[in-house]
């Protein structure tokens, strides 16, 4: 929660140099952050230990915490509906979802909108991530609140202290943003849009400052770097180490990215050729269905066009993008390709000992054994993901709205993507939900965000039991 207060500085500074008349807002808010923070600071646990179900639960509740507090900013300037719909748009800026309940953000204050996506940068990477980095070495409790943060199967360490581990991730995160806000600024994007932008890209978030999105600056060069940007946000950030220590072949032969460059590769051909007839250019086709495919495979949820007019085709291209997701350790949500590949390898192994019964056939990602328990938790994830979507559609569907609406806002806020067809799509926004909606589709971005279990944990009678920590 100080933390938190620490994050809400530069928000306020912003509101102070556009004289907003959102500064008590957070001022408010800050002051409430630090008074409960330092309360709760002082409280000593009677058992320091911290296992690996202590992070799982505090990853969790930290994250809740951060949404239910963040939201104090929009509840107090007075331009939200309800303290519900405060909490929506602060988890979806949180989880980096991009799903909004605003029908126009062009008439919120400069600091306002300023927070709203500086949530996606500081959630991008994980903001215990970013507090690791910043506080004293933890040991064994950075890395169990790492494995509960981390998005995809296998987070590890790129050095030996996890603390530096962190620290190193956030650099390439800061540098790769400071790039692309330079590349905005060279494009004629003004300073502040241009911090907006990059900090929904970099975190794949894809709040803009601006109703129609990106596609309300018509300008081509700042869509492709947005564009190429989002993709390169979705890549596994381990990857990104490999070419600082010059380990090429590790990052150009990473099956993840072969296959994650490979779909995007297809899905822009595909599309491109769905919608020439639309815009009757090759190239504009071209420039929209590349940035449509990195905006939704990245989870990010930019538009430059409304795609809800494409063909069918094209809008299933992008639903099962929605499901798929980028790369494991990136700042992507969704399924991740890395499951995917694991699921398919999972198949054909089962394939091959129907067929041949005796054969001893071994999962290999990167030409390394998968160990039986990965495989496993692989297949259940898929479970898991599938079991809170069917449940939540039911739950979301009591609202009366059309499937595809109220499935596809399901799986937008489930894989942290932002918007989805029909009523939300990129142009529609998610006001028109009851209250009860809402908070299921709030869960649904922090459970997708966190990968279940730590938020799933929660849940666990057995959890709460005295003695059970």
């Amino acid at each position: 929660m100080r933390y938190e207060a620490v994050f809400m500085l530069p928000a306020l500074i912003v509101s102070l140099i556009y004289n907003g008349d959102d500064r008590n807002s957070f001022i408010y808010t800050m002051l409430i952050l630090i008074l409960f923070g330092t309360l709760l600071a002082n409280i000593k646990p009677s058992d320091s230990k911290f296992r690996s179900k202590e992070g799982f639960v505090a990853v969790a509740l930290s994250w809740v915490t951060l949404s239910l507090f963040g939201a104090l900013p929009f509840y107090f300037s007075g331009y939200f509906n309800s303290y519900i719909d405060c909490v929506f748009e602060a988890a979806s800026g949180f989880t980096t979802t991009g799903a909004s309940i605003l029908e126009a953000v062009e008439p919120l204050p400069k600091g306002i909108l300023f927070w709203r996506s500086f949530t996606h940068w500081i959630g991008g990477m994980g903001v215990l991530v970013f507090m690791l980095a910043l506080m004293p070495n933890l040991k064994a409790s950075a890395v169990n609140l790492l494995k509960a943060e981390s998005p995809g199967p296998s987070p590890s360490k790129i050095v030996p202290k996890i603390r530096e581990t962190a620290k190193i991730m956030y650099i390439i995160y800061f540098f790769m943003t400071v790039a692309h806000i330079i590349l905005l600024v060279l494009t004629g994007m003004p300073l502040y849009d241009s911090l907006i932008h990059a900090f929904g890209s970099a975190g794949t978030g894809g709040f803009s400052s601006r109703n129609i999105s990106v596609g309300a600056y018509n300008n081509p060069a700042a869509e492709i770097i947005i564009g190429v940007f989002m993709l390169l946000f979705g890549i596994n950030f381990t990857l990104y180490f490999y070419l600082l220590k010059k380990n090429f072949k590790g990052f150009f032969l990473d099956e993840e990215l072969l296959i994650y460059i490979g779909l995007v590769t297809a899905s822009v051909i595909a599309i491109t050729v769905q919608i020439f007839n639309i815009y009757g250019d090759f190239f504009t086709s071209l420039r929209h269905a590349f940035f449509q495919v990195s905006s939704v495979v990245t989870t990010t949820g930019y538009s430059s066009v409304d795609f809800n007019t494409w063909p069918t085709l094209s809008k299933a291209i992008l639903v099962m993008l929605m499901f798929t997701g980028c790369c494991a350790g990136s700042t992507g949500g969704g399924i991740k390709m890395i499951r995917i590949l694991i699921l398919f390898k999972g198949i054909k192994s089962e394939i091959y000992k129907v067929i041949h019964p005796k054969i001893v056939n071994t999962i290999k990602v990167n030409k390394i054994k998968a160990d039986e328990e990965i495989v496993n938790k692989v297949f259940m994830f898929f479970f898991v993901y599938f079991a809170i979507l069917g449940m939540s559609v039911l739950i979301v569907s009591l609202d009366g709205k059309d499937l595809i609406t109220t499935v596809t806002a399901v799986i937008a806020t489930l894989s942290n993507i932002g918007p989805g067809l029909e009523i939300v799509g990129p142009m529609g926004n998610f006001s028109s939900f009851s209250n009860l909606s809402k908070i299921i589709l709030t869960f649904c971005m922090i459970a997708g965000r966190l990968e279940f279990y730590p938020v799933l944990l929660l849940f666990a009678p057995s959890i709460w039991r005295k003695g059970a920590f």
